[in-house]
């Protein structure tokens, strides 16, 4: 049997409800109004700047530094992915690769979902490393003097190939690429932090490739994560991370952040 539901103060029920949407629904708007800007306050320990997705695009990576000026102070934080897709992955690491020997105080290189795939590829080519010729890896080898590599060619002989061109100490840099960096309150990951988690907590699975919630879920702790990995037509700013990966090997579009105190300004070329 079902029962009728009377209200006890029938006079009351709708203003109240009335009043309830009214509270929710601007809670609601005001969230939607302010969801584009930072909810953290940005308080690194010194400015730095970050550097999106490369991709190959030495050409790219030349104009930008031009705007950066390395030879100043500033610390110079590489978001990873520095290979693949683009013509001169072989040229981008070896520029990396001097830079923070000459400046390893001032630059730090993190490690990107393409150069995971790379390693995998040197240590097991025949398994798991196999996904990297389908991902952007041919053109790294290209750039690398493996000509005319193809899907279809012996994965070990195409691995040798390209452990014969790196050199042995730039394989071993690669290997020791840490997945995240902070100054003060603000990280800088390859891919996402879960935002559940403390950013000490992290898994590297999430850093390199990302996380189901990162996107839509804002901290709620006071730290800022600044990221590459998923492709944004502009950099971005959303409640505690900033994203800036403009698809660099397809756009033509390379992005640097500048981050200060309280203060984030983007560096784009063209």
């Amino acid at each position: 049997m079902r029962i009728k539901r009377t209200p006890l103060y029938p006079s009351q029920e709708k203003p109240l409800l009335r009043q309830f949407l009214g509270q929710f629904l601007g809670k609601e708007k005001k969230r939607a109004q302010t969801g584009d800007k930072i909810a953290n306050v940005l308080q690194p320990d010194a400015p730095f700047y970050a550097i999106g997705d490369i991709h190959g695009r030495l050409d790219l990576l030349d104009v930008l530094m031009q705007q950066i000026d390395p030879e100043a102070n500033q610390k110079l934080v590489f978001l990873g992915d520095y290979i693949d897709r683009g013509p001169d992955a072989a040229g981008v690491l070896k520029w990396l690769f001097d830079l923070e020997y000459r400046r390893p105080d001032q630059v730090v290189c993190l490690m990107g979902n393409h150069e995971r795939m790379m390693l995998d590829f040197i240590d097991d080519p025949l398994g798991r490393g196999n996904i990297w010729l389908r991902h952007g890896g041919l053109a790294t080898l290209e750039s690398f003097g493996v000509h005319r590599a193809t899907i279809h060619d012996d994965p070990m002989h195409l691995c040798q190939a390209l452990e014969r061109a790196l050199d042995p100490a730039m394989t071993a840099w690669l290997r020791q690429l840490p997945l995240s960096w902070h100054s003060g309150n603000v990280w800088c990951v390859h891919a996402a932090m879960d935002p559940i988690k403390t950013p000490t907590a992290q898994r590297s699975k999430t850093m390199l490739w990302g996380h189901p919630a990162f996107l839509r879920t804002s901290r709620q702790d006071n730290a800022c994560v600044v990221h590459g990995h998923t492709t944004v037509g502009a950099p971005e700013i959303h409640n505690s991370r900033i994203a800036i990966d403009t698809g660099a090997y397809h756009t033509g579009r390379l992005t640097a952040a500048y981050l200060a105190d309280n203060q984030c300004r983007f560096v784009q070329i063209p």
